[in-house]
Formats: C-alpha cells, sequence, structure tokens
C-alpha cells in the first residue's frame, strides 16, 4: 500500500455504515483526527458516513483537506456505495457484515458496546478469528486501522454454510461434531 499517498489520483474511498440504528460512538471515531489520519496514512482519499438515526454529526472536509468527508442519514440502499468503497467499516450488523464480505470488500466491524447481550459482537469476532474481517470498538478504531494489513484477510466463502452453522450451533449450546 506503500505510494498510494501523493500525486496519484485514484480515489480509495472508505465507507462507514451504521445501519438503521444510531451508532454516534462509531460516528464520532470515524470523525476523530486520529482515525482519520490512519486512513490517510492509509492511502485512503476520500470518506463516507451513513449515520443513520444518530445524532452526533461528522465534520465535512476542507477544500484543501487530504480526506474528502461526507455523510448522510439514510438511503434506500447502500449497495452502490459498498460496491464502490476500498475499505467498509461498519456496525455488527449481521446484513451488513455479510453483504460487505460476498463483495468481497475489506471490512473493519466496530461492536456497540452499549447494546445489552450483543449477540453481533460473537459473529464479528468469530469471523475476525477465521481471518475474513477485523473488529474494533470505537477507541480502538484508531490502532485497528493503523494495524490492519488487508493482505491478511482471507475470502469468506458464502456459499459454504458449515462455518456459520458451526457458530450457531456453538452460540446454541450443541457440541461441536
Amino acid at each position: 500500500m506503500e505510494g498510494a499517498e501523493g500525486n496519484n489520483k485514484t480515489r480509495r474511498g472508505v465507507f462507514v455504515t451504521v445501519g438503521t440504528t444510531s451508532f454516534d460512538s462509531l460516528v464520532r471515531a470515524v470523525d476523530s483526527q486520529k482515525v482519520k489520519q490512519e486512513l490517510v496514512a492509509k492511502g485512503y482519499t476520500h470518506l463516507l458516513i451513513q449515520m443513520g438515526r444518530g445524532s452526533y454529526v461528522p465534520t465535512k472536509s476542507e477544500e484543501d483537506s487530504s480526506l474528502g468527508v461526507d455523510y448522510f442519514t439514510f438511503s434506500s440502499s447502500i449497495a452502490d456505495h459498498l460496491r464502490s468503497a476500498s475499505l467498509v467499516i461498519s456496525h455488527a450488523g449481521s446484513g451488513s457484515i455479510f453483504e460487505t464480505l460476498r463483495l468481497g470488500k475489506p471490512l473493519i466491524v466496530v461492536v456497540n458496546e452499549d447494546l445489552m447481550d450483543n449477540h453481533q459482537s460473537e459473529l464479528a469476532e468469530e469471523l475476525a478469528d477465521r481471518k475474513h474481517l477485523y473488529c474494533a470498538r470505537p477507541q480502538t478504531l484508531h490502532q485497528t486501522v493503523a494495524d490492519m494489513d488487508l493482505n491478511s484477510l482471507l475470502p469468506y466463502s458464502p456459499g459454504d454454510a458449515t462455518p456459520v452453522a458451526k457458530l450457531i450451533n456453538k452460540f446454541l449450546g450443541f457440541p461441536d461434531d
């Protein structure tokens, strides 16, 4: 990824999605200077934030900024945003996770620690253990971006339901075969 900065005119966008919920701590984290600096250092040029029902409004970028930033609340479909992204940062909703993985996009899932009895975090952590994505918390997102090596991620094979079935069985307390 070296050499992606500088005069390279290639658009490398990051799409952030919180789904239909409010996840201000994720929006605030990606809007922080720490995360923005790490994204620029990795060669990303644009940041598009889908902020859902949240009340925190991100800062749009200045004209001279090295990272273009824009945001919106909802869209009838985020599929086009996912397809055009070079990196996706998402809440831990299974729909967003699997849609992104099916598209073969690098993914950082940020777990919402404010949710009680959060089963979504178990799915995200299991898929991270299997090297299909990175898993972070809002307060560790900048470090995850800094440390990520997208070449170490393994493609997710949507045709093989066995890993998901095993995860569901584990979650339900059934013995592993």
